[in-house]
């Protein structure tokens, strides 16, 4: 069964330096009947101003996994750690026993978009931990891993059974992927469009996936998305 959740009915916030969309109930959009799914609990789509962003803040117990699409963020954070994620870039937080951070836009003339992701870990109160990885060169046409519960292929680990893929299509080209029992998928589409086992979906839609063997993606013209794979 695959049910689909429309950009259009994400709820959103505006505040002039930032547009955000949320896929799921976050902070003062709340929808009873869209609370997350299995581990994923945020997916939050931003657009952040030029010079603009979120200050130092805290977080705990939640796996946050951020995606930039364009543009350059600066992130800060009280272990120490200083990044600017430029496009493609995957970052991991383990807030676990307690992290705080920051996210600026790290240009004063082009905005950044980027996803932010929070999956419920597995287990409370681990010491936090940090790690990012680059795949601005991820080829076109195949699933590229980028977190996974073990690190297993080079991937950022998580503390949770969430495997989180990255994938391009161009235009005229399909990919598959295969879903073992017991296991569910969320798919959300950042850019272009697809069919997803026949359904349409445009940029930022989602999809729940549950007892589906096979997921078949056909792109049209082109299509950027991420494809979490549930226990």
């Amino acid at each position: 069964m695959i049910t689909l959740r429309k950009s259009a009915e994400r709820g959103h916030a505006e505040h002039g330096w930032l547009d955000s969309c949320h896929t799921f109930s976050f902070a003062n959009y709340y929808n009873p009947e869209q609370m997350g799914f299995h581990s994923l609990r945020v997916i939050n789509e931003d657009r952040v101003a030029p010079g603009m962003g979120f200050g130092m803040h805290p977080h705990r117990d939640m796996e946050i996994v951020t995606y930039v699409v364009s543009g350059a963020l600066r992130h800060e954070d009280s272990l120490g750690n200083t990044a600017v994620m430029q496009a493609g870039d995957v970052q991991r937080i383990s807030a676990g026993a307690g992290i705080k951070h920051s996210e600026f836009n790290d240009s004063h003339s082009a905005p950044v978009h980027f996803l932010q992701i929070w999956i419920l870990p597995d287990r409370a109160g681990v010491p936090p931990k940090y790690s990012e990885k680059s795949f601005t060169r991820a080829e076109a046409g195949r699933l590229h891993l980028i977190t996974s519960k073990e690190g297993r292929d080079d991937s950022l680990p998580i503390h949770q059974d969430a495997d989180l893929f990255l994938a391009k299509l161009d235009a005229k080209t399909t990919l598959s992927h295969s879903i073992r029992t017991g296991r569910s998928a969320w798919v959300q589409l950042i850019e272009g469009g697809f069919t997803l086992n026949g359904q349409a979906l445009e940029p930022g839609d989602g999809a729940a996936v549950s007892e589906e063997k096979m997921l078949n993606f056909q792109a049209d013209t082109g299509a950027h998305f991420l494809l979490f794979d549930l226990a």
